[in-house]
């Protein structure tokens, strides 16, 4: 798999796209392409699905997938930093659908700070983060039905 990949999808960023960001993130982890993986888990976040589109039913937002790379990359490949990644891109969200995938990458960051604690923020890029009191009511306020229960319950129980 390369790139090429979502040029089938065209402009269609729905189920379809989701499903094949998901399984092109699987290709580049098992590649040794980690921070490329997780790129890929972000458009992931960012494909328009529903709760009904069946692929949402069986591959949930990949918070789950999201800290275990992070958490499981060899230290000699490189990952980037996330924490980083995660705060600048939450921060410069732009359309379409802004709150959901801001929330979500606010989400992704808080999972970083859990998992990879020895990652610095970025000092220079100043920008009020959220709590994840927060976070929590923006992924209930925009996400997906039980989306921000999935993220808490991630949080409590794999990433404590």
């Amino acid at each position: 798999m390369d790139w090429r990949v979502y040029q089938r999808h065209g402009g269609n960023r729905g189920a379809d796209f989701y499903g094949t960001c998901l399984e092109y993130a699987h290709d580049l982890w098992r590649r040794g392409l980690p921070a490329r993986a997780l790129l890929c888990l972000d458009r992931a976040m960012g494909a328009d699905v529903t709760a009904r589109d069946p692929v949402v039913g069986s591959w949930p937002m990949p918070y789950a997938a999201m800290a275990w790379i992070m958490r499981e990359v060899p230290r000699e490949l490189f990952c980037g930093n996330p924490r980083v990644h995660f705060q600048h891109y939450a921060d410069r969200m732009n359309e379409p659908r802004k709150a959901v995938r801001a929330w979500r990458a606010w989400a992704c960051w808080a999972l970083a700070c859990r998992v990879r604690p020895d990652l610095p923020g970025d000092p220079r890029h100043l920008v009020q983060e959220p709590t994840l009191a927060d976070i929590g009511q923006g992924l209930r306020d925009h996400g997906l039905p039980d989306e921000a229960e999935h993220w808490q319950w991630l949080l409590a129980e794999v990433c404590p």
